[in-house]
């Protein structure tokens, strides 16, 4: 950082399910917030899936999602469930017709952890590429809290990239698509880093950053267009931030990546309370390896926010205001002066 011209801001990368992971990776989180408390912190961080192998997953998870409330100012959950739909989903369309079935269930069965990872470089990438290239409209990654982020603690942004390829196979899913068409694949299912159902529930903000031949014209255009689609909270109805970077992404014309804060993640977060609560509330399986380093208050405590984190969530919906929302006056990012209820989009 004592090398940095201009230091912008902090990247973790990180899994939910191991206890490395969401422990260390959160702790490294909580000192850097210590030592540079002006400095954004985004955690692109991999929430466990049902199926994980990890039998304390749902403990790690729980703890450490509390800690990512507290000390990031901005999360972008990824699933590994997902991820590994989109990379099978890439191999179906770019394997040969004459490779053998017998081939073609062995690499079925293999999780393609190199291909998953490419996906989520590639939504880093187009992230931070307004920061690296020029462009007509560049957004400073900053902007993305600033803009997205309308309240203390609610800044779990859904992730979607359009179009769909891993590092090995760049020229899938790109072959007709056009502008618009790539601009609604970005808010599709099927492109989503993290499971979820965006397109019903309310969207507090979104974020569409542009990379390659696309004209702010055609922004506006689909902007327009998907709009009329969505239901935008009601103070935040244009609630749109928009960055176009002029470099395209490798073997590619144009890529949209769409962030939202979105009111569906709170399923993801019911998902880790249940998954808790069927090891805890079982006679506290596996608690005892926990209660050797911390008490066990720990572990309630983290599950009763993760549980306000979804009320958050639930009121949102609902009435768009969170009516018991406690300001955090020892943030310096938090005006005094304004209040906590008031959004922040810019």
């Amino acid at each position: 950082t004592e090398r940095c011209d201009s230091l912008q801001s902090f990247l973790l990368f990180h899994s939910l399910g191991g206890g490395t992971g969401s422990g260390l990776g959160t702790y490294i989180l909580s000192l850097l917030e210590d030592e540079y408390p002006e400095v954004y912190r985004f955690a692109t961080s991999v929430f466990p899936s049902s199926d994980d192998d990890v039998v304390t997953s749902p403990y790690n998870a729980v703890l450490a999602a509390n800690q990512l409330r507290e000390h990031a100012d901005c999360v972008f959950p990824i699933e590994n469930e997902a991820l590994l739909n989109i990379a099978e989903r890439i191999e179906a369309v770019t394997t040969s017709r004459e490779r053998s079935n017998e081939t073609m269930k062995k690499a079925s069965k293999a999780k393609p952890f190199d291909k998953m990872n490419s996906i989520a470089a590639h939504m880093i990438a187009n992230l931070t590429s307004c920061a690296r290239f020029p462009g007509q409209l560049n957004v400073d990654i900053s902007e993305v809290t600033t803009n997205l982020v309308p309240f203390p603690k609610v800044h779990f942004l859904m992730s979607s990239i359009s179009p769909l390829y891993t590092l090995s196979e760049t020229s899938a899913d790109a072959r007709t698509k056009s502008i618009d068409q790539t601009f609604s694949a970005a808010f599709s299912r099927k492109n989503q880093l993290c499971t979820g159902s965006p397109l019903e529930n309310k969207y507090l903000a979104c974020a569409l950053l542009a990379r390659g031949s696309v004209q702010l014209s055609d922004v506006n255009r689909n902007v327009s267009k998907l709009s009329k689609q969505l239901d935008m909270v009601q103070w935040n109805q244009e609630g749109f931030k928009v960055g176009l970077c002029s470099v395209p992404p490798i073997n590619h014309p144009y890529s949209v990546l769409c962030l939202s804060n979105n009111c569906c993640i709170r399923s993801t977060f019911k998902r880790m309370e249940d998954r808790f609560k069927t090891l805890y509330d079982r006679r506290k399986a596996f608690v005892h390896h926990y209660t050797q380093y911390v008490e066990e208050s720990h572990l309630v405590e983290a599950l009763e926010n993760i549980v306000e984190a979804q009320s958050d969530y639930e009121e949102l919906q609902a009435t768009g205001i969170i009516s018991s929302f406690k300001s955090q006056s020892g943030d310096p990012r938090i005006s005094a002066s304004r209040s906590i209820y008031s959004p922040v989009i810019s």
